[in-house]
């Protein structure tokens, strides 16, 4: 009998980076945050958003938009977002609050 896996629903690694970055940082996360990321550890933007927005979507980390208002996301949020399979960063700029787990 064969144990059927299930597949993650984002990327562990990229997971972890960012509950990294957020346990040394102490404050929710920004986006120029997430492209400082992008950059150290030679990933993506898109492919760290993704993640961000399907932690969110799931319930394991908020989104807390400039104003002070906590911001809920579907899969439909992101799937409006991409354009050719990824998200640019022109897609991003709205998103100037922060990001932190639950």
């Amino acid at each position: 009998m064969s144990e059927k896996v299930e597949t993650p629903k984002w990327d562990e690694a990229l997971s972890n980076m960012v509950n990294e970055a957020y346990t040394k940082q102490g404050r929710p996360l920004s986006l120029g945050d997430f492209s400082e990321l992008a950059d150290e550890y030679s990933f993506r933007l898109d492919d760290i958003m993704v993640t961000i927005f399907q932690l969110v979507i799931n319930g394991d980390w908020k989104y807390v938009d400039s104003s002070g208002v906590e911001q809920q996301f579907t899969p439909d949020t992101l799937n409006k977002l991409y354009v050719n399979r990824r998200l640019k960063e022109e897609d991003l700029k709205n998103f100037d609050g922060g990001w932190s787990p639950r």
